[in-house]
């Protein structure tokens, strides 16, 4: 055999088995009970979504969502961040650590902004601490803002689990379930009507 043929062959292995750790490393990322929508908020009907996370960075979770949501379902994209992020890690050290709540902020307006979110709001909750503010007060300002812009579809983390078991992702998707029920019990016809919990699979955890 040509030694030609045998860079070749083994060119080939190797694609072939680097093929195949993407397909198992994707594979991680799935649940295979789950069911297949090439949209959340077109199976939803949905032609308003809230966002309602805990830190900037959290909307990374849920791009190709709110991406889909706006440029094929035609639906307005909104969000609400608790924190602004100051309690993180810089890696790499991009500011001073005083300083990393402003970068943070920033950076979250820049990213809904590429991800053509019509409106924002980042409050003022402590980062890491989210769980031991005022549950009642923060629910309260969650109802009220989902008067004025009338969502249809909630994204929020899975209370039990935050994705990550982080109480602050925990809390922000107690206080936004509590909030949808609320509003349902006053007025179903103008509450939200769907809620989807951001998930990770068992596998990948």
């Amino acid at each position: 055999m040509s030694k030609k043929r045998i860079v070749v062959g083994a060119i080939v292995v190797l694609l072939v088995g680097l093929l195949a750790g993407l397909f198992w490393f994707d594979s991680q990322f799935e649940e295979p009970e789950a069911k297949l929508v090439s949209s959340i908020a077109e199976e939803t009907g949905a032609k308003s979504v809230l966002a309602i996370f805990a830190h900037p960075d959290d909307e990374q979770l849920v791009t190709g969502l709110l991406i889909r949501a706006r440029e094929t379902d035609g639906a307005v994209t909104r969000m609400i961040t608790a924190t602004k992020g100051e309690a993180g890690t810089p890696l790499p050290q991009i500011s001073r650590v005083e300083e990393l709540g402003i970068i943070r902020h920033a950076e979250l307006l820049k990213n809904g902004y590429a991800l053509g979110v019509k409106e924002q709001l980042v409050w003022d909750y402590p980062d890491g601490g989210l769980a031991d503010a005022d549950f009642e007060e923060y629910v309260a300002r969650l109802e009220k803002q989902m008067l004025i812009w009338k969502p249809d579809l909630i994204v929020t983390f899975w209370p039990e689990s935050g994705f990550s078991d982080h109480s602050d992702h925990k809390t922000a998707g107690r206080a936004a379930t509590e909030a949808v029920r609320r509003l349902r019990a006053i007025d179903p016809t103008t509450a939200p009507k769907s809620i989807a919990y951001i998930l990770a699979a068992r596998s990948m955890m």
